[in-house]
Formats: structure tokens, C-alpha cells, sequence
């Protein structure tokens, strides 16, 4: 193709999305309440979240209540108490909120408080910033009434001493790819959209990382005006791609859900040459209440809540 005819393609190409962002503006919200989460402890996070939207409830107020759940449960090691501590054996906790004005708040490298997504909502309300981190995190979540406390359980201990025994010795600096990160999105009967997503991050990761599940637009985003998409996996690599604020904007230009999802997915693969090694998946729900999950390899799972049913859905990767 010669540059007259690559002018002339990507003219044609930018006016196409003016056209499409016309049609989006006439999506009719949902009428019901819905919530989707990922991995099987999802399925609690959203019997707990629907309990609020069925009761007429914010989805922000949904969101917060699915994903304490996950970050209450010792047996989730990758969520809040009891998550798998980092190489020098400290929990060390990453969260965020949206709710459906735009409004985000998030905390980073948070320690010893048991539920970061209720920080990370004190964050956005009662403070003009976006994100806290560390020491400065802890200090404002204990100055706003939260229990200071050990999130690392006997379990979680004995495998990082585990790991230490294998692993350390090696010098190898990869973490364990095994995490289930719960992102969570929600629309309310009032058609209002929320999201949170919250983690332990990568068991074993080296002190100080900080992985997608902080970043507004790259763990989670929600324009209520178009729809909500949220992450769990390789964090890295979701915060390259801006993950969920890419399938909102492709959502945005008229993609389904389900595409968004999968196009968000290929951009990655591609730059891998095809073949990563480690494992994404997104989830996504557009205003109207349809929705869409996918991942790069088999193995994910998201939950759907809609009228009376709460299930577990296998996902297909998108290369194996």
C-alpha cells in the first residue's frame, strides 16, 4: 500500500467511529439488576452483592459488599486475609472502585487492613485524590476508624517458607503465576454501573510491585454511559494494554461485550508472538446488560447473577 492509499484507509477508518458513537448513544439500560465477577469465589461475592441491588441498593454499595467477601476468606489466597505474601513474607494488598459518575478511588502496597476495596472507597469520597500507597494508605485507612491486624495465615506462611526452601535459591525472581484477582461489576435498578477489584497481587512477587489491580482503566473502568470491564491475571500486562479501558472505549465504538473482550485479549497474544505464558482474562458488562468474559487460556471462570440465578461459567481460551 502506498501512503496516498494508507491516507485514504485511515480517513476512512477515523470517521467510522463518529458514526458508531452515534448508535451507542441509544443503548437502553437494563432494567434489572446484574452482577459478574471472576474465578468461583465470585459466586459468593455475587449472592452477597445482589442481596443489595434486590433490595434497591447502589451498585457501588453492591460492588463493595461481593468483593469484602472474597477479602474476608482465609481460604482465597489470593484476596485480602490470608493472601500469599510477598518474597519477604509481608501481605501486601492492592484495590479500586468506580462508581457511575466517574469517580474512582484506590489504595497500593496496603498492609495489615483487612478490606483495601473500603479504603479504596474512602479514598475517592472523603479525599481529592485517586490513588494511596504503602505506609500513607495504612496511616489514612487507621486514621478513618480501620483495624490495624496480621493478615498472613499459617497456611500462607507455610507456603512462602515453601517457596523460600524451592524457590529462593535460584535467584528467580518470577512469581507464581497462580492468582485469582476478583474484579466485580454491577448495575443497579436505577441502571446506575459500579466496579471493584481487589487482590493480594502475585504470591511471592518482589516487595513493592504493584500490579494492574490499582490502576483505573487497566484492572477496572466504568463509563456509565457505555458499560463497565474489569481484569485478573498477569497484572503487568494488563496495565500495558489499559485493559479494561480499552474494552469500555471498543464497547464505546460498537463492539459487543464479547468482542471487546476478545480484541483486548488478541492485542496482547499478538505481542507475544502468539504464545504467551501467563494467563489474562477480562469481563465485561455493557449497559444494556449483556455481557462478555474471555481469557487467553482455558482454566477461567466468571459468575453471572440476573434474576434468581447465580452460576459458574467455564471460558474457553482464546488459544487453547
Amino acid at each position: 500500500m502506498d501512503r496516498r492509499d494508507f491516507i485514504k484507509t485511515g480517513l476512512v477508518t477515523a470517521a467510522a467511529p463518529a458514526l458508531i458513537l452515534a448508535d451507542i448513544k441509544i443503548i437502553k439500560r437494563s432494567r434489572k439488576p446484574v452482577a459478574i465477577s471472576t474465578w468461583n469465589h465470585g459466586i459468593n461475592a455475587n449472592e452477597e452483592a445482589m442481596k443489595v441491588l434486590r433490595s434497591e441498593g447502589s451498585a457501588l454499595d453492591a460492588v463493595e459488599a461481593g468483593v469484602k467477601i472474597s477479602e474476608a476468606d482465609p481460604t482465597i489466597q489470593s484476596v485480602g486475609f490470608g493472601g500469599r505474601p510477598d518474597r519477604d513474607g509481608r501481605v501486601t494488598l492492592d484495590a479500586c472502585i468506580m462508581d457511575s459518575q466517574g469517580n474512582a478511588g484506590s489504595v497500593a502496597y496496603l498492609q495489615d487492613i483487612k478490606h483495601p476495596i473500603s479504603v479504596a472507597r474512602k479514598v475517592m469520597e472523603e479525599t481529592d485524590h485517586v490513588i494511596l500507597a504503602g505506609n500513607g494508605a495504612k496511616n489514612f485507612a487507621i486514621s478513618h476508624g480501620f483495624k490495624e491486624e496480621n493478615l498472613l495465615t499459617e497456611e500462607s506462611r507455610t507456603a512462602w517458607l515453601k517457596w523460600k526452601k524451592n524457590m529462593s535459591k535460584k535467584n528467580d525472581l518470577a512469581p507464581n503465576d497462580d492468582h485469582d484477582t476478583i474484579s466485580l461489576l454491577a448495575q443497579d435498578l436505577n441502571g446506575k454501573m459500579a466496579g471493584a477489584c481487589t487482590t493480594s497481587g502475585l504470591a511471592f512477587k518482589i516487595p513493592g510491585r504493584v500490579g494492574d489491580s490499582p490502576i483505573i482503566g487497566a484492572g477496572l473502568y466504568v463509563d456509565n454511559e457505555v458499560g463497565a470491564a474489569g481484569a485478573t491475571g498477569r497484572g503487568e500486562e494488563v496495565i500495558k494494554e489499559v485493559g479494561s479501558f480499552l474494552i469500555v472505549e471498543l464497547m464505546r465504538q460498537g463492539y459487543a461485550p464479547q468482542i471487546a473482550c476478545e480484541e483486548a485479549l488478541g492485542r496482547t497474544v499478538n505481542r507475544h508472538d502468539g504464545n504467551p505464558e501467563f494467563q489474562i482474562a477480562y469481563i465485561a458488562l455493557r449497559k444494556d446488560g449483556e455481557i462478555g468474559a474471555a481469557a487467553i487460556r482455558k482454566g477461567f471462570k466468571y459468575a453471572l447473577s440476573s434474576d434468581d440465578k447465580n452460576e459458574l461459567y467455564p471460558v474457553k481460551g482464546i488459544i487453547n
